[in-house]
C-alpha cells in the first residue's frame, strides 16, 4: 500500500491485542514485507522511519504467574508504555521490540536484535539483546 504519508509493503499486518492501544505511523515512514503490528499498549512511529522485513512490534505482555490457571486465560500484565520509534530510525530485520521500548532520534538498528527499554539517540545497536557498538559521529 503507497499513500502520502506513509509507505506499508505487502504482507504486513497491523494486528489488535488487549484492545487499547492505537497505532500511529509518522509521515514519509515505510515497513518493508513481513512485519507485525500488534496495537497492545499502543505503538507509536515518528518521522522518516525505515523498517526492514520480518519486524515484529508486540507492546503487550501475557500474564503467566498463576501456574494453576492456562496461560491463555490469565489476560495481560500491565502496560509498560507501549512502544515508541522517533524519527529518523532504521530497524534491520527479524527485530523484535516489547513494550516498554523506546528508541531514540537518529538510531540505527542492526538486524535480528530483541529490545525492551530505551536507546539513546543517534546510537547503533546490534546483537541478539541489542547491544551498542559503536557512537555515531
Amino acid at each position: 500500500m503507497v499513500c502520502a504519508r506513509y509507505q506499508i509493503d505487502n504482507f504486513v499486518k497491523l494486528k489488535p491485542a488487549v484492545d487499547s492501544g492505537d497505532i500511529l505511523i509518522g509521515e514519509r515512514c515505510y515497513l518493508n514485507s513481513g512485519c507485525v503490528l500488534y496495537a497492545g499498549n499502543g505503538i507509536r512511529i515518528g518521522n522518516d522511519m525505515l523498517m526492514a522485513s520480518k519486524c515484529t512490534l508486540a507492546p503487550v505482555n501475557h500474564a503467566f504467574r498463576d501456574p494453576s490457571c492456562l496461560i491463555r486465560d490469565q489476560g495481560f500484565l500491565e502496560s509498560r508504555g507501549g512502544i515508541l520509534i522517533e524519527d529518523d530510525v532504521w530497524i534491520g530485520t527479524n527485530y523484535i521490540l516489547l513494550d516498554g521500548t523506546i528508541i531514540g532520534k537518529g538510531c540505527f538498528d542492526a538486524e535480528g536484535s530483541l529490545i525492551m527499554g530505551k536507546l539513546p539517540q543517534y546510537s547503533i545497536w546490534k546483537g541478539r539483546s541489542a547491544s551498542p557498538f559503536e557512537e555515531r559521529q
